[in-house]
């Protein structure tokens, strides 16, 4: 076989290869990983008023969740995990932040990113920021089945990772109410 023909062989597969799913390979994400929690067992609807859901993980990443989901916007009041965990299942990205005494940068850097998600064909960012006084960082961000948490927001981090957005999510592209 000619080194051309060899070459045209193998170049659909390396095309193939280079978009894997599991993490953006390009420039300054090559750095970073998000990898995927186990498939949930279950992602029933619930009732809100249930506080039984979620993967067993903190910050839950997928799971049985409400039948309701968040307004896509900076919420000032900590939301039934339940309601979110919907809204990760829509593909809509999460970002929690646990600051009991206040942390008004923190809010400002994660409502700029928020603001950076993918857009619904109603013209509104699919992702939301809510306070959340359980995850063990200051910071989380989610998308269904990945998530990444520190003690200070990471623009760059969390650029690359909504990059991810809609790739697992079992309802993903759904639009969110502003």
């Amino acid at each position: 076989m000619s080194p051309r023909l060899r070459f045209l062989q193998v170049l659909p597969l390396a095309a193939l290869a280079a978009c894997g799913p599991s993490s953006p390979d390009d420039g300054e994400c090559a750095n970073y990983d998000f990898p995927l929690s186990p498939p949930p067992a279950s992602a029933r609807h619930l009732t809100c008023s249930s506080s039984a859901c979620g993967d067993g993980l903190n910050p839950p990443t997928s799971g049985d969740h409400c039948g309701d989901t968040l307004r896509c916007r900076v919420h000032d009041t900590e939301p039934n995990r339940c309601v979110w965990l919907h809204n990760l299942e829509h593909g809509h990205a999460v970002f929690l932040y646990n600051c009991p005494d206040g942390c008004p940068d923190i809010v400002a850097t994660l409502e700029g990113l928020q603001r950076e998600a993918r857009i619904g064909s109603n013209g509104v960012a699919r992702a939301l920021v809510a306070p959340d006084s359980r995850i063990p960082t200051r910071v989380a961000a989610l998308l269904w089945r990945r998530s990444w948490s520190a003690d200070s927001p990471d623009p760059t981090a969390l650029r690359c990772l909504l990059r991810l957005q809609d790739l697992e999510a079992p309802e993903a592209h759904l639009t969110c109410l502003p």
